[in-house]
């Protein structure tokens, strides 16, 4: 999962193309993809890079693969932004860590439920969190359709009770998505208190410091080994710092809404990661299953977005493929979606 809002200190309205900062060091060429190629390959980037670990998890275990993975994003995080850690308040600094601390346990439990579950349907319950955030924030009527067909699809993926998948992993799965709708609040805080990225890189480093015991515990030497550490190096670039850098291209350059649509594709891309490096083939009853939760995701953004346009505020799109939510009157920036997991975004 990836955040790139938490780069926006103030909120943008859903209607108007987002702007982020220029980030340091990205070659121009980019931007030649086109916002929603961008988009895209950020969210490509994420699935495969869950994949990828999932490959590397007989080697380190899933909480050593999340170790390395916040490990690494922190380091590159922390130079490339190079957060300035004075002038900030004790209730800045409890909000990017209790950002951290959610950061960590949704990457945490994402993990260990794609080691028990196959990608895609561990992708499909984890953003029933943002989306069930989505729908309680909204309070519309039509909102119940959404939150119905997200259900149905549940039903589904669990053939009635998830006969076919690991309880504990299913279990862990949807923890992570409740860690990911308080991310996303939390990202939205942290990007109110912190300038451009400083919050996430923060951030970022908290939850690596908090799994690190963790992941030393499962893992022990074998965190050390080189090829172990190169591929989770490798996680940490196609899952946090690759996507990152993409989506704030997007959003430089396409309304907030349609990124958050875009990104609640996700759960069908964590399945494509899935059978194409993984070999998780999935039954037909499976693939209808994601493509309810995908639809439904999408049917929330636009009630979302309809709704943000009332100049009496609520809720707007959420960059991780969630929905910033807000109270009447207030305001809060930016996920995921679907998944981006991680930064999920999304965990994934």
């Amino acid at each position: 999962m990836t955040t790139p809002s938490t780069s926006q200190p103030t909120p943008t309205p859903a209607s108007a193309p987002v702007s982020a900062p220029a980030a340091t060091g990205i070659p121009g060429r980019l931007g030649s993809f086109g916002p929603v190629g961008l988009v895209l390959a950020g969210g490509i980037s994420v699935q495969f890079g869950g994949a990828l670990a999932v490959t590397l998890m007989p080697r380190a275990g899933a909480l050593g693969v999340v170790t390395l993975r916040l490990l690494a994003a922190a380091v590159v995080l922390l130079v490339v932004c190079r957060p300035r850690l004075r002038g900030h308040s004790r209730t800045d600094w409890g909000t990017v860590i209790v950002f951290g601390i959610t950061m960590g346990a949704m990457n945490g439990l994402f993990y260990e439920a794609v080691d028990r579950i196959p990608l895609g349907p561990a992708v499909t319950l984890e953003v029933l969190g943002p989306l069930a955030l989505s729908v309680l924030a909204s309070r519309r009527a039509i909102n119940a359709l959404w939150a119905g067909l997200a259900l149905a699809g549940v039903f589904l993926l669990g053939g009635g009770g998830f006969g076919d998948l690991d309880p504990t992993g299913v279990a862990l799965a949807l923890a992570a998505g409740a860690m990911w709708a308080t991310y996303i609040v939390f990202s939205a805080r942290t990007g109110r208190r912190f300038p451009q990225a400083d919050g996430l890189a923060l951030a970022m480093a908290v939850a690596a410091l908090l799994i690190l015991p963790l992941g030393i515990a499962e893992a022990g030497s074998r965190l050390l080994d080189p090829t172990t550490v190169a591929l989770g190096s490798s996680v940490a670039i196609l899952s946090s710092v690759l996507p990152y850098t993409l989506e704030l291209l997007a959003l430089r350059r396409m309304p907030a809404h349609t990124f958050a649509v875009l990104m609640s594709l996700e759960p069908a891309i964590a399945a494509t990661a899935g059978f194409l490096i993984l070999d998780q083939a999935l039954t037909a009853t499976q693939s209808a299953a994601i493509a309810l939760v995908v639809a439904a995701s999408i049917g929330a953004v636009r009630s979302q977005v309809g709704r943000g346009r009332r100049p009496a505020g609520g809720a707007q799109p959420d960059s991780a493929g969630g929905v910033r939510t807000e109270p009447v009157g207030g305001v809060l920036p930016e996920p995921v979606a679907g998944v981006q997991p991680e930064g999920k975004g999304s965990a994934s």
